[in-house]
């Protein structure tokens, strides 16, 4: 236990009666959906239940839960478009616990109360939400801003912007760092660049390039390597490639994989990593899923949600990744108000 947490532990009473030992170990144990209430209990619990080394406890002693935390329509929520005139959703962030099987909602956006960026995008870092990217709902113009969310607090804070403007790039996490690469530019040049964002430090470090330009490609963390999924180049709009590149998150070397994935076949939120370590393609684990596939990796677990075609209700299911050939798909009930359109999501520790 770190020496300024034990002192602070053993110094001030945390339940009035009991051992200090049994009253953080009280605390420990109670749920995150607890904590806002708990916050105001008092000076000391505050203090507590706000710090870093507070989390990492409940982590060594197995008492954080892993959500899935999905840019979701709100469906009673649409906003009209000034551009078409017509009624579009508006997205927040859902939060779903496979535990405990409950949904619930992430406080909206300061700068954006009334929907997030279109296609903006999500990673957990150290259990705080990093949210970045997208467009503007009312301008449809490419944002750099990047928003972070501390579960402790409850709030969110203002990021330090993405270096340069990009769409529909690759996200995802690793050893304290957010990885984006990929995508395209303003003007629909696509990427080869990556960099790094630290939500501790606030910081961008740049990352050496791909070896080739990959648009609308998909982010996944396996081990310690961030895998950047097919895409296309500029002169190939919309022929997904089937290889992959894989950074190495300790030398930062970059490698390419070839015939990992279907060509052709869009990548967007729909990939995973099966029981034998080869990419999975949501798409295809069940006849009912074709239109809006997105899975969110959960442990061995996948929240995935999707229809059947264009204008069907949105299904939600769980699928146990380490069955192999022999995984089904477990019908999660969703609670009123949650049964939009997914774009994208991440789990995080909470």
């Amino acid at each position: 236990m770190d020496m300024d947490f034990s002192i602070f532990v053993q110094f001030n009473d945390l339940i009035p009666g009991l051992p200090t030992d049994l009253g953080l170990e009280c605390l420990t144990r109670l749920p995150h959906s607890a904590h806002r209430v708990a916050l105001r209990v008092c000076r000391n619990w505050h203090h507590l239940l706000q710090s870093d080394q507070f989390y990492t406890h409940r982590k060594k002693t197995g008492r954080t839960r892993t959500v899935t935390c999905l840019v979701q329509a709100r469906e009673e929520r649409p906003r009209h478009d000034k551009l078409t005139g017509s009624l579009t959703p508006c997205y927040g962030i859902s939060l779903f616990d496979p535990e405990s099987m409950a949904w619930d909602r992430v406080e909206p956006v300061p700068e954006y109360p009334f929907g997030l960026p279109l296609f903006c995008q999500l990673a957990s870092c150290d259990g705080s939400l990093v949210l970045m990217g997208g467009w503007d709902p009312a301008s449809y113009e490419p944002l750099t801003a990047v928003f972070v969310y501390d579960f402790r607090t409850s709030e969110w804070r203002r990021g330090k912007d993405m270096p340069e403007k990009r769409s529909f790039f690759a996200i995802g996490s690793g050893r304290g760092r957010v990885y984006v690469a990929g995508g395209h530019d303003e003007n629909k040049n696509a990427l080869r660049s990556a960099w790094a964002y630290d939500p501790r430090g606030d910081e961008w470090a740049g990352v050496g390039p791909m070896g080739r330009e990959r648009d609308e490609c998909e982010g996944v963390v396996v081990g310690d390597e961030f895998w950047v999924v097919s895409g296309y180049g500029t002169e190939r709009q919309g022929m997904f490639d089937g290889s992959v590149e894989v950074l190495d998150l300790g030398s930062g070397q970059w490698r390419e994989v070839n015939g990992v994935w279907e060509e052709g076949r869009c990548p967007r939120s729909c990939v995973g990593v099966g029981k034998d370590g080869k990419l999975v393609n949501f798409r295809g684990l069940d006849p009912g899923f074709r239109v809006g596939v997105c899975g969110v990796a959960v442990g061995s677990r996948v929240v995935l949600s999707g229809s059947e075609y264009e204008g069907a209700a949105q299904g939600f299911y769980l699928v146990d990744m380490e069955k192999g050939q022999n995984r089904k798909l477990r019908s999660i009930s969703v609670a009123e108000g949650f049964s939009g359109l997914v774009q994208s999501g991440c789990c995080v520790e909470i």
